[in-house]
């Protein structure tokens, strides 16, 4: 099909066909909106470098997800500011801990909204890291343990699935196991399958307050060189019994995502990370871009890839411009 037998201009000159003819689609549905949960009441603290994200007590992580859920979107992901912070992260596993105490609120508040929650230690730790250090290193081993308890406290606060984002090796088959000899063999985990140890994650480090406070996370996270590796560890998740696989970052990543899409047959997230997110807000206000429009193309872009569900800080926006189309 070549000029001028073909002129692709025919379709792309009428709206009408331009619609009929579009390949991917994106719906409210796609979205999860990630948000803060800080110990404390009366907490509603912009992140400086993430315009309109907030740290939330729970009242106000009530009020906030229930403006999502009226806007369509189906599903939240938690993350935890505790009380308190030491060596082995002991405040993810409380009973009333604030991931916890949230969860509880929003599952009687909002039935309807699927909560998900983030397993790791960096958020609970006062060195920063995603476990148990040992030798100036995480343990591997140990820090499952730990992962695991911590799963099945959110579990057992209501939580409808959890997410690991540790990058331990066996933390979905640790996970999977502690969950199904408690009786939880129905709650489902999306892992952090693919996790790159990447320079777009430093806004969320002030969001979550988990910035290392010594070293970095390269022995644990993946380099962003390599692509084979990535399936290695996306199968290794799904041997050990992961429902959903997730690649993060987003956009530096897209190949990625196809590869994982076209290697198995699981749902596939991505998350489209901080970093990702002040960019854009930060071109958009000095006018350097059309926020609307490459929030858009960058949602696309990641169905295109092959993503089934979006993690984003933009869900909010994004709702509300599916909803004038």
């Amino acid at each position: 099909m070549f000029y001028p037998a073909y002129r692709g201009r025919r379709i792309r000159g009428n709206e009408v066909f331009r619609r009929m003819v579009r390949e991917t689609a994106l719906s409210v549905n796609d979205l999860i909106y990630p948000m803060f949960a800080a110990f404390g009441s009366g907490i509603r603290k912009e992140i400086s470098a993430m315009p309109g994200i907030y740290q939330l007590s729970v009242e106000n992580i009530v009020a906030e997800a229930r403006e999502a859920h009226e806007l369509g979107i189906p599903a939240v992901i938690l993350f935890g500011i505790p009380e308190y912070k030491d060596a082995t992260g002991s405040s993810a596993c409380l009973e009333h801990g604030v991931v916890q105490e949230a969860v509880r609120a929003l599952k009687k508040e909002l039935p309807g909204l699927a909560v998900i929650t983030d397993v790791c230690m960096c958020e609970y730790t006062d060195h920063g890291h995603c476990g148990v250090i040992r030798d100036g290193d995480v343990d591997n081993d140990a820090t499952l343990e730990l992962l695991s308890k911590e799963a099945l406290s959110h579990v057992r606060a209501g939580a409808d699935m959890v997410a690991p984002s540790d990058m331990m090796d066996g933390r979905i088959g640790a996970i999977r196991e502690a969950l199904d000899f408690n009786g939880f063999s129905h709650v489902p985990i999306m892992s952090y399958a693919v996790k790159y140890a990447s320079g777009y994650y430093g806004p969320f480090r002030e969001a979550a307050e988990s910035a290392p406070q010594f070293g970095d996370r390269r022995s644990y996270q993946m380099d962003p060189a390599n692509r084979l590796e990535a399936i290695r560890e996306a199968a290794m998740d799904v041997a050990e019994g992961a429902d959903i696989l997730m690649v993060k970052p987003g956009l530096p990543y897209l190949d990625i995502v196809r590869e994982v899409r076209n290697e198995f047959n699981l749902p596939v997230a991505v998350y489209n990370v901080s970093g990702e997110y002040s960019m854009v807000k930060a071109a958009a206000r000095n006018g350097w871009i059309d926020e609307e429009r490459v929030v858009m193309e960058t949602m696309i872009a990641f169905k295109r890839a092959g993503a089934d569900l979006i993690l984003t800080y933009h869900a909010k926006d994004v709702a509300r411009l599916l909803a004038k189309r």
